[in-house]
């Protein structure tokens, strides 16, 4: 089983997830986090840390996020690993409570 990023994170990216994760398996994209479902060794020390909720295991993704499984283990191929909390974006705080934020997705 793995942790997966939803649509939350999207233009939030606010990184408090990945200071906890003790293997490295977060990847960062210009608006997005994803997780790398082979490197995830399901601790659940991410999900609690996420401030908009954006984290869930595989078996509990709530209803219309479970593409959010495919697009974390497709997007981890191309994007960097971080490892270390960053700075969230400027205008993080006005898109934590927007909802299908999808086609807002940078790939």
């Amino acid at each position: 089983m793995t942790f997966v990023v939803t649509e939350s994170c999207i233009k939030c990216k606010y990184m408090d997830c990945v200071e906890v994760c003790p293997v490295d398996c977060f990847h960062e994209g210009p608006n997005f986090l994803v997780i790398d479902p082979e490197e995830c060794i399901d601790c659940t020390l991410c999900e609690p840390e996420c401030p908009v909720e954006a984290i869930y295991s595989e078996e509990e993704l709530p209803a219309g996020q479970e593409q959010f499984l495919a697009i974390n283990a497709e997007l981890t191929k191309g994007w960097p690993v971080i490892t270390q909390r960053g700075e969230p974006p400027a205008d993080a705080d006005a898109w934590k409570d927007v909802a299908e934020k999808l086609p807002l997705l940078e790939r």
